[in-house]
């Protein structure tokens, strides 16, 4: 398949004989003289303009639906667009950029396409090399312009017996809001604030899907969000007048629905790829588990250049109340039995599990249990993040000041020293 679509797109450009220049040179370029038509009549152009629609939409459909992409017949939608522009006016300019734009989602559908492995790779978000982090898109929308988009589905996953509503989010951003695993969206809920008129504030939520997406395509992202409520013990109900507006707001999503967003944000969740032996210990409680899943996902569940070349241990630990509470359970479990050696999975059930001193087991007493194997692995290098609700932070450094203690090591110096070298990841609100 591969050899025909690359005979597809060669062909397509032979057909065109056009003059070897830098790919941002086309930007620049008279098209006529990039393709080779200068001395040929406007109808001729035209008909020659027709062909390369057509050869670019063809491709495009090809690659897509190769690459299992749910949208396969856009490129040919585009392509009779560009026709028709074609036949509109003679805009030569207009017409290159948007069969060249046709043309290189083909040759990026084609490296989606199938892997050595027969199975379909993700490789066309990646930097070169993967690990390189100089061009990570941030802040690309703001307040004043944010971006609008459109939720795919809103579900709850979280059991009957859970503590509060959790949902998981799809948003659809056909591929025109790229972010990277660790990064958060801005949303922006719709109306007012009824003290002072003016628009609601930025909420920011880390995100929970790869770059790639949870269908594996770069058109979407996904949110994980915990429906904040206010429970009035006088009224003994919910207080709708203190519930979370921007929660709501998204837990209350229906397919269709369009979501203001800004970013996106943030460096520091980053994972370091550079070296695929790095151990990361990821820390989280509850919706805190966001960044981590898109971690997890890129790992172990893609086909990218990431994902075959670790060999580190990458080990999660979660706190939440119970086991209904417990979020994308199905997808750790997997990961824990398909790589035991490179994924390790620790949950802290603060209702159901007693910590070492009887009481409940919160996600600082379980990190706890591995205080000197958790040292030791940050000693070597190891990665560690914590996301979530901030009273974890306290008990886990004091753990980690006992066992420097137990060293007679300088616990801020180590502190310190492991921020120095990036490897303190801390988000927590």
């Amino acid at each position: 398949m591969k050899l025909f679509l690359t005979a597809a797109f060669l062909a397509s450009a032979n057909a065109f004989a056009p003059i070897n220049v830098p790919n941002t040179y086309v930007q620049n370029a008279p098209s006529s003289t990039v393709l080779g038509m200068a001395a040929q009549e406007p109808s001729k152009r035209k008909r020659a303009l027709k062909t390369l629609a057509k050869t670019a939409g063809v491709l495009s459909t090809v690659a897509f639906t190769t690459a299992g992409m749910p949208p396969a017949a856009i490129a040919a939608k585009k392509a009779k667009e560009v026709v028709e522009v074609v036949e509109a006016a003679d805009n030569t300019k207009k017409i290159l950029a948007a069969s060249a734009g046709l043309i290189a989602a083909g040759a990026a559908a084609m490296k989606f396409s199938m892997s050595s492995s027969g199975g379909l790779a993700q490789a066309f978000l990646e930097a070169e090399p993967h690990w390189d982090q100089s061009n990570i898109p941030v802040n690309v929308y703001k307040n004043k312009a944010p971006f609008t988009g459109k939720v795919i589905s809103t579900k709850r996953i979280v059991g009957p017996k859970a503590t509060g509503e959790t949902c998981h989010i799809i948003i659809d951003h056909k591929g025109d809001f790229p972010y990277w695993e660790g990064q958060s969206w801005g949303v922006i809920p719709p109306g007012v604030r009824e003290k002072d008129g003016k628009p609601h504030a930025v909420r920011l939520y880390s995100i929970a899907s790869s770059r790639y997406g949870d269908d594996m395509t770069g058109n979407t992202g996904s949110l994980c969000v915990r429906r904040a409520t206010y429970w009035c013990p006088e009224l003994k109900a919910d207080d709708p007048a203190k519930k979370g507006i921007c929660s709501n707001f998204l837990c209350d999503t229906k397919p269709g629905d369009e979501v203001m967003m800004t970013g996106p944000a943030g460096k520091v969740m980053l994972m370091p790829e550079e070296d695929p032996t790095t151990d990361y210990i990821m820390v989280a409680t509850g919706t805190g588990i966001a960044p981590f899943r898109g971690f997890v996902r890129r790992l172990f569940f893609e086909d990218t250049p990431a994902a075959k070349a670790y060999k580190g241990q990458a080990w999660l630990f979660l706190g939440v109340a119970n086991t209904d509470a417990l979020l994308y359970d199905d997808e750790f479990q997997d990961a824990k039995s398909r790589f035991p050696d490179n994924f390790r999975l620790d949950y802290a059930l603060s209702r159901e599990q007693e910590n070492k001193k009887g009481g409940k087991m919160y996600i600082q007493d379980k990190v706890e249990e591995y205080a000197d194997e958790i040292f030791d692995k940050l000693n070597n290098g190891a990665h560690i993040y914590f996301c979530g609700l901030k009273g974890m932070m306290p008990g886990i450094q004091d753990m980690l000041a006992d066992v420097c203690k137990a060293k007679n090591l300088d616990y801020e110096e180590f502190i310190k020293g492991l921020k120095k070298k990036g490897q303190w990841h801390v988000e927590v609100y």
